[in-house]
């Protein structure tokens, strides 16, 4: 508990403070109570940012329905499936920036096998990262991988714990494929479910390592997101600007604290329910 008061609630609240402040981080600090979030009200740049991350919200939640269809590939008894496993679950132990790197080598001009594979097809290759409109579904792409990785062991976690008897019961009454998957196996995985969708979330509104690998933002600031650009305004040689990289903060740990209090309301509403 102390440790998470001094690293976790203390730094929310001091930056709640900062954020109320002009701060270079090192001079003085001036008092403009909200005049940093009233700036970032006409910011264009925010709500860019804004946007990517609500898209990545949304395309990170297939993590869950792809990470629950592999594990029940993969939960099976046969030969050289932990291999396989193994395999499967590769992406989610190597570091983001290593992931970042693979998919620019793999989106690469010229060279890149995603460039040569639709130039074959189509004739003409495309260069993902430099096209403003669509960098950042490659980003997300990238981000995908190793979060559908995480996912599946998590369900597989939760598919090694479900009740037999229920499945035997199930079988027994004629239960199967769908019918089975929705009314016994899916039931017995919220637990997993639940850890699976906070862990997406936080991971996509945190997606900072993947954007500033593959793009730095670019091209044109299109594929920034409020962690990155937040970033750049408080830390790098663009920035500097403490309160205004606070504001952003704040905004990105409220949008958290929203969808995170949604779901611990739906599971505590369920736990009441049994």
């Amino acid at each position: 508990m102390a440790m998470f008061l001094v690293y976790v609630i203390l730094p929310i609240f001091e930056s709640i403070w900062i954020s109320l402040y002009d701060w270079d981080g090192l001079g003085e600090m001036k008092w403009i109570g909200l005049g940093n979030y009233v700036e970032l009200w006409g910011d264009e740049a925010f709500y860019v940012s804004l946007w990517n991350n609500l898209l990545w919200l949304v395309l990170y939640l297939l993590a869950l329905p792809a990470g629950l269809f592999v594990a029940l590939f993969l939960n099976q008894t046969v030969f050289g499936i932990r291999l396989v496993k193994s395999l499967f679950f590769f992406p989610f132990v190597i570091s983001q920036v290593v992931v970042g790197l693979i998919f620019s080598w793999f989106y690469a001009p010229n060279f890149g096998l995603f460039y040569k594979a639709i130039e074959a097809v189509t004739g003409d290759g495309i260069a993902i990262l430099a096209d403003d409109t669509i960098a950042t579904y490659g980003i997300i792409a990238a981000g995908l991988w190793p979060q559908i990785a995480y996912c599946m062991i998590l369900y597989l976690t939760g598919l090694n714990n479900i009740n037999p008897e229920q499945i035997e019961a199930a079988r027994m009454d004629g239960a199967k494929g769908w019918k089975m998957l929705w009314h016994i196996v899916l039931p017995q995985l919220r637990p997993a479910t639940f850890i699976a969708m906070v862990v997406t979330v936080i991971g996509a509104l945190r997606s900072f390592d993947l954007v500033s690998i593959m793009t730095d933002g670019g091209p044109f600031g299109s594929t920034r997101v409020l962690s990155f650009y937040m970033y750049e305004q408080a830390l790098s040689e663009y920035g500097y600007r403490m309160g205004y990289g606070a504001a952003i903060a704040v905004v990105l740990f409220a949008i958290m604290m929203v969808f995170i209090t949604v779901f611990i309301v739906r599971m505590l509403a369920n736990e009441r329910v049994r």
